[in-house]
């Protein structure tokens, strides 16, 4: 369903729509690319077909449409939240001490691709759109509306000043994960010659015991993700949050729907033990970049995760021209295998003072100790110099 919402004095028009599926695939996709997977039309279909994002899952979709002359010219995922779970920016702090003093936090606006804490594009416009006038138009969406606040997860760095720009109200908060990048290493060895001696021995004594072990390693892509490997990959998905006594975020419909829609943006590594997988990782893939997302193993063995979520996506990347590998969040061990700290930016707009005010505070403090512990995790990094 299309709800008509809010036009400026250029022509250009702001609707909302409560499914993705509102919208025709071709028309969405033209807008956002390939690059980035999760901003896909089937992605996000998925995502809600599948029922993991649903008003009864806390995640009521209300996704931002821009128009023009009726033809569509631009695109913000969002979602009105009863909670702040499968967000990786955490809020929770904010909310109780709102509540806490008798204010409502929830329910919230969210422009983020749930379950995905992978930076790249929010807002998707057609060539010749001014973005300034565009997100003033959107941002009347949110100010109109009975709520709290607003916030923009894991946006590009180019998307979150033309924000600041236009809106600068909105407090800025920084975060950090480990990618990795390549620096023309051309192949896994040109990497590990780029490290120091010790770490070069390290990882390569990490990938022998996984060997030795008799395990071995199968990298899966498109086509030939069949269903009994997508069946396993789930079983084990499955068991990793089970070990934290919860159920996954995401059901096996949702990863078949991937696999049906846009099978070419997949990549399953696989790990044998006499022929049969025992553990499995499943990675997204952009024109341009790796996504290492989700993972599950039926057995205990030393260096495994190791192996099938960093050094293989490394070797991936390597072999298919990819440039970026951004392996998923949290995780110091990522330093010493050769990704760096990369600053994140989220924005939040919150219409109270008395809350913006100590939120602006707190995040301005969070942001120096941002700073400070990059330029110690950069220091930290096994290359030579």
């Amino acid at each position: 369903m299309t709800v008509p919402s809010r036009s400026d004095q250029t022509g250009l028009s702001l609707s909302c729509v409560d499914a993705v599926s509102a919208i025709p695939r071709d028309d969405w996709n033209a807008l956002v690319g390939d690059d980035h997977p999760f901003l896909r039309h089937e992605f996000l279909c998925a995502l809600e077909a599948s029922g993991a994002v649903t008003p009864e899952t806390g995640w009521a979709p209300r996704h931002l449409t821009l128009w023009r002359n009726g033809a569509l010219v631009g695109v913000l995922p969002s979602y009105d939240k009863a909670h702040s779970y499968g967000e990786y920016v955490f809020d929770w702090g904010w909310a109780d001490a709102w509540e806490r003093a008798g204010g409502a936090y929830y329910p919230k606006a969210l422009s983020a691709i749930p379950f995905t804490p992978a930076p790249g594009p929010r807002l998707a416009l057609a060539a010749g759109e001014d973005r300034q006038a565009a997100m003033q138009l959107l941002a009347s969406s949110w100010e109109g509306r009975d709520m709290l606040s607003w916030h923009l997860l894991f946006a590009e760095d180019a998307e979150v000043d033309d924000w600041c720009a236009a809106r600068p109200e909105l407090i800025e908060r920084r975060g950090v994960q480990f990618q990795w990048q390549d620096a023309g290493y051309r192949d896994f060895n040109g990497f590990l010659a780029a490290m120091t001696s010790r770490r070069r021995k390290e990882i390569r004594r990490e990938r022998r015991i996984v060997a030795d072990q008799g395990l071995s390693l199968h990298r899966l892509e498109g086509e030939a993700i069949d269903a009994h490997a997508l069946e396993h990959f789930y079983r084990c998905y499955q068991m990793t949050y089970l070990e934290r006594g919860r159920q996954g975020y995401l059901n096996a419909d949702f990863f078949q729907r991937l696999r049906e829609s846009m099978p070419e943006a997949l990549v399953l590594i696989q790990a044998r033990l006499e022929g049969k997988p025992v553990a499995a990782a499943l990675c997204l893939q952009g024109r341009h970049t790796l996504y290492g997302r989700y993972w599950g193993s039926e057995v205990m063995a030393d260096c495994l995760h190791f192996e099938a979520c960093y050094y293989q996506g490394i070797e991936h990347c390597l072999e298919r021209g990819l440039s970026r590998f951004d392996p998923g969040t949290q995780g110091e061990h990522k330093l010493t295998r050769g990704f760096a700290p990369r600053q994140l930016r989220s924005l939040h707009y919150i219409a109270d003072p008395r809350l913006h005010d100590a939120v602006a505070r707190f995040c301005h403090e969070e942001a120096a100790q941002v700073e400070a512990y990059c330029q110690q995790a950069e220091a930290a990094l096994p290359f030579k110099h």
